[in-house]
Parts: structure tokens; C-alpha cells; sequence
């Protein structure tokens, strides 16, 4: 039986119908929408799609969103200086910085910057540790866009051996931190793991994240398993394509994503989740773990 679709566009709808009534409740109460910022340094184009995207959803669910652009000339301190006054803009709940930087940018002293109960990434230190300690404020988007997937198809994850292919700071390790809060028990697969199509036979799920196409084959995946694909990559033709054979891999498991339609759409709703989070701590320092599913 062929493997049913896990529709990261049509959850990734449900979501954003979510926050919108969030933000509307926030907006009630606050006299202010949330802010969600982002700060685009350079002219990379996929980062300008993808950030013109961000602020267009951002605005469909009623938050104030800004996009501050700076040349790709801009030194650290400049950046710094406008990290600085982000930080401190009271009307402003969360923004990040896009990523990749132009090269020579001190990309983690910039990270770092960000203040952990701003930073919508999930990226800054203090907030890494506490999705380690299993106390999160903000874990990363992506990671929490999977768990959501996971959790709209029904998977039981308690006991479950899951495979997450990557290690990443922005994927692979805080997905895995969130799957072993739901009781999952894990593995951290990557480039110099022995045996990985034996590992990924052995797991119930497979989540792949680290961007080579068509890695993981129709025979590694236990009948049934559920597959996450994170990984996109352009093959020769200019086609999008993930870390996951779909042709192969949809006749033996139970449900997969498919790329691209699959964990993208997830991403950005799951960011503007995390903005709204972040701006009702702000006003309610008793607001519950801002870690569960988006």
C-alpha cells in the first residue's frame, strides 16, 4: 500500500488560522499586535524569497512584521548596533537574523546576540540548553514544524525508535531534543555513521535533514515507518528535490512528506507560532512551556 501524504501546505493552513485568532485575542488585550522582525544582511536571493514570504505571512495573521535590510557590506558592528535596538524596542516580540550571512561575518558572535526571549530561531545558546534540559522557551521552527507533522498523522512516538539523519544546530539537535520529551527513544544519524540504511530499517520513523538528494533508498525503511523529509537540494534539471527517494521510500512506509509541499510550509508557520509565544511571555512571565506543538 502506497504511503499517504503528510500535507505540510494544508497544516501548515491550520496553523496559521491558529495564531491568527492568537494574535487577535493579543491584539484585544494588548492594544498591539505582535512584532515579528527580520534582519536580511546582502542580497542572497533565496534569503530575499524567503524573507519577502515570512513577512507576507506575518502580516495575513495581523502581526506588525519589518524587514531591515543592510548592504553586504555592513561590518559586524553595524549589525551588532541594530541587534542592540531590536533588543530593546519594546514594541517588538521576536525577529532573527537570516541566515547565511555574507562571508567574513562573525556568524555566531551575531547569533548570540539576539536576546534569548527575542530570538524566534531558537538559536541562541541559553535557549539550547533549555530545550536540552527539557525546559525550552523557543525551540527552532523547523523542529517544532516536524513535530506537528508527526502529531497531525497520529504517530506514538513513547518508546518508538526514531532516526533523525543530521545534526545540525538549526534541525537535527533540537528535533531530537523534542522527540525524546515525547518519550521517543533516538538516534543522531550523520555522515560518518557506520551501517545508516540498517539503522533507519530498525526505526519506526526516519526524519532526514542534511541535504543530499535521494539519500535514503525504499529498502531501508521498515514497512510502515513514518518519514520526515527535511532536506531540499536542486538536481540537474533545477527541480526541488529531498533527502528521501519518494518514489521508493512511498511504497513501504506509512506516511511521508513530500518536498517541496511537505516541512517548508511548516517552517514559517511554526516561526510566526513562536513570535506569538514569545510576545504573550513578554506580557505574562507565567506563560506555560513555550516549547509544545506548534
Amino acid at each position: 500500500m502506497a504511503a499517504r501524504i503528510l500535507d505540510g501546505k494544508a497544516i501548515a493552513a491550520k496553523v496559521r488560522g491558529e495564531v491568527a485568532q492568537g494574535v487577535a485575542r493579543f491584539l484585544e488585550a494588548n492594544g498591539r499586535p505582535p512584532g515579528l522582525d527580520v534582519v536580511l544582511v546582502g542580497e542572497d536571493p533565496a534569503s530575499q524569497v524567503y524573507v519577502r514570504n515570512k513577512e507576507k505571512a506575518a502580516n495575513e495573521v495581523g502581526m506588525r512584521s519589518r524587514v531591515h535590510r543592510l548592504a553586504a557590506t555592513a561590518t559586524a558592528g553595524e549589525i551588532l548596533a541594530l541587534i542592540h535596538a531590536l533588543n530593546q524596542d519594546d514594541l517588538l516580540d521576536g525577529f532573527l537574523v537570516q541566515l547565511p550571512l555574507p562571508k567574513g561575518l562573525p556568524e555566531t558572535e551575531i547569533l548570540d546576540a539576539v536576546s534569548p526571549d527575542k530570538d524566534v530561531d531558537g538559536l541562541h545558546p541559553v535557549n539550547a540548553g533549555l530545550l536540552a534540559l527539557g525546559r525550552a522557551k523557543l525551540a527552532s521552527a523547523t523542529p517544532r514544524g516536524v513535530m506537528r507533522l508527526l502529531a497531525e498523522c497520529g504517530a506514538d512516538l513513547a518508546g518508538k525508535r526514531v532516526v533523525v539523519i543530521g545534526r545540525s544546530n538549526i534541525v537535527g539537535k533540537p528535533v531530537a531534543q523534542l522527540l525524546l520529551a515525547e518519550h521517543a527513544t533516538v538516534t543522531i544519524a550523520h555522515s560518518r555513521t557506520r551501517d545508516l540504511a540498517d539503522v533507519c530499517r530498525q526505526s519506526d520513523v526516519v526524519i532526514a535533514a542534511v541535504g543530499k538528494a535521494g539519500l535514503v533508498r525504499g529498502d531501508w525503511i521498515k514497512a510502515g515507518a513514518v518519514v520526515i523529509d527535511v532536506g531540499t537540494t536542486r538536481n540537474e534539471q533545477g527541480k526541488l528535490v529531498g533527502d528521501v527517494a519518494f518514489a521508493e521510500v512511498s511504497e513501504r512506509a506509512s506516511w511521508i512528506t513530500p518536498v517541496p509541499g511537505g516541512v517548508g510550509p511548516m517552517t514559517i508557520a511554526c516561526l510566526l507560532e513562536n513570535a506569538l509565544l514569545a510576545a504573550k511571555a513578554r506580557v505574562d512571565s507565567s506563560s506555560p512551556n513555550l516549547a509544545g506543538r506548534c
